[in-house]
């Protein structure tokens, strides 16, 4: 309790540190990033189990100083509709994740990861238009997926641009949502007893080093050619997740 990082060597600890901030800087831009880097480089240190609660309590951290960064771009009557459909969803699928073992905590993750890189094409693709009504239904699915997985940031991103916001305002709402998203994952995880003293070490540690992030990423916002970055964390990610998936199978 009192050294959360007696058993993690100083050179893990520097490279969480080092990851977090590049994911906050990939995440300014895109919207998305922390979520689908941080568990390659968490899993091998502390296991399967403690991944998504350490993401979800340094996602407020990060989130926040995203929000604070871009909240005037913030669009709040679309953050409420999208909060109602998927707080409860959310609480059903954050219980759900405690109930898994670390290969089925494996599993999940690595297969959601490696699911989001088509969807995000699909969606492009297809130029999807959604109202409100679509943004209440497509928020009640967001809200299960981010309650017991990583990497389910994008298919916020999707239905908010889908629902017609852009540039900014995708990144700032985002941002918005996940803040409340991030305290109702925690509350759960928090009473399902998820929440150790590690698990709390590395969330105030990733948080804490990606706050500046966001601010680095406000200057890059319309200079940094997204196709390059976007591409190099869609292979990461499927390399990733599959490597969790092939693990978790093995097992």
């Amino acid at each position: 309790m009192l050294n959360p990082f007696a058993d993690i060597a100083l050179a893990q600890v520097l490279l969480v540190a080092g990851v977090a901030l590049l994911a906050s800087l990939v995440g300014g831009v895109a919207g998305y990033g922390t979520g689908a880097l941080m568990p390659l480089v968490l899993m091998p240190m502390v296991g399967p189990e403690p991944v998504v609660p350490i993401i979800a309590i340094s996602a407020l951290l990060t989130n926040t100083g995203r929000a604070t960064a871009f909240r005037a771009h913030i669009d709040f009557r679309r953050s409420a509709i999208a909060l109602a459909a998927s707080i409860p969803t959310c609480i059903v699928s954050a219980y759900g994740y405690t109930r898994l073992t670390g290969a089925g905590a494996m599993l999940v993750i690595g297969a959601m990861l490696m699911a989001t890189v088509p969807f995000r094409y699909l969606l492009r693709r297809r130029a999807v238009r959604i109202g409100d009504r679509g943004l209440t239904v497509g928020s009640a699915v967001y809200g299960a997926a981010v309650g017991g997985t990583v990497g389910a940031g994008i298919v916020l991103l999707s239905i908010l641009m889908a629902a017609g916001l852009e540039g900014a305002a995708v990144v700032a709402t985002d941002a918005a949502i996940s803040i409340v998203i991030g305290l109702v994952r925690l509350a759960v995880f928090g009473l399902a007893g998820a929440v150790t003293a590690q698990v709390l070490a590395f969330a105030l540690l990733i948080g804490l080093v990606a706050f500046p992030g966001a601010f680095l990423a406000r200057a890059l916002v319309e200079r940094m050619p997204m196709r390059v970055h976007t591409a190099i964390l869609d292979v990461v990610v499927l390399v990733g997740g599959a490597v969790m998936v092939i693990g978790a199978v093995t097992r």
